[in-house]
């Protein structure tokens, strides 16, 4: 089989297992055609990773970028990754904020990413759900459930075994490695739990976006030389 239609197989199959939650706010700004290449991504999480995190803001003002983001999403965008915004809101299930009001949020920070550093988002996606209750079924988009970054993948033909999530809690790492993604954990203080296991230990720890993103960056280019002397060495 292809092993780019093996990938797409394999998301076909994951959603079919966990059936996609249509609640979910999803921007994608323009699905890829059908018959686009798959191609890699990065999944960035919002508060505390992209923007300076104000609980339950909607306040454009108070938009503020993390130390190196704007130059962590241009080292990005030049390796031609494509870049999507996967954000948790549960002050939208709480009432502390509408979607609409979100959504004024979102277009501000989007314009800003643009304006600011010349970076086009491919796609923001938005779980409004709170936390489960007790015993209660978690929504399927919630991180560190995988769902927005499947839906994503579904809809940009993203090869998810060769994207990365970047995010500053536990709960990000184990989104992008449910995903089947790598992960890059911003260790800045603001994962306070640390409720470890194999599925929320991430392949790098980073001090800022602009540190994630050369890591990414450099450990996708040694992949991709070994890969390329593979064949040679088989004819030595």
């Amino acid at each position: 089989m292809n092993p780019l239609a093996g990938v797409r197989h394999a998301v076909q199959a994951a959603l079919a297992r966990e059936p996609r939650d249509d609640d979910a706010d999803r921007f994608g700004f323009g699905a890829a055609p059908r018959a686009a290449p798959y191609r890699p991504a990065v999944f960035i999480d919002k508060d505390g990773t992209l923007i300076v995190d104000v609980p339950y803001n909607v306040d454009t003002a108070l938009l503020r970028f993390t130390p190196n983001a704007l130059e962590g999403l241009q080292c990005l965008d030049r390796a031609g990754y494509a870049l999507v915004v996967v954000t948790n809101q549960p002050g939208i299930a709480a009432g502390r904020f509408t979607r609409a009001e979100f959504a004024r949020l979102q277009r501000a920070l989007v314009n800003r990413v643009w304006e600011e550093a010349g970076v086009e988002l491919t796609g923001f996606y938005t779980c409004p759900h709170a936390p489960a209750a007790g015993p209660a079924t978690a929504c399927l988009c919630r991180k560190p459930a995988p769902g927005m970054l499947r839906q994503a993948a579904l809809s940009h033909h993203f090869d998810l075994p060769r994207s990365w999530m970047i995010g500053d809690i536990l709960d990000d790492v184990e989104a992008g490695r449910r995903a089947g993604c790598r992960s890059v954990l911003l260790d800045v203080g603001n994962e306070t739990e640390w409720r470890l296991s194999p599925l929320r230990e991430p392949q790098h720890r980073a001090v800022d976006l602009l540190d994630a993103a050369r890591h990414i960056v450099a450990s996708d280019r040694r992949t991709a030389s070994v890969a390329a002397a593979a064949p040679e060495a088989e004819l030595q």
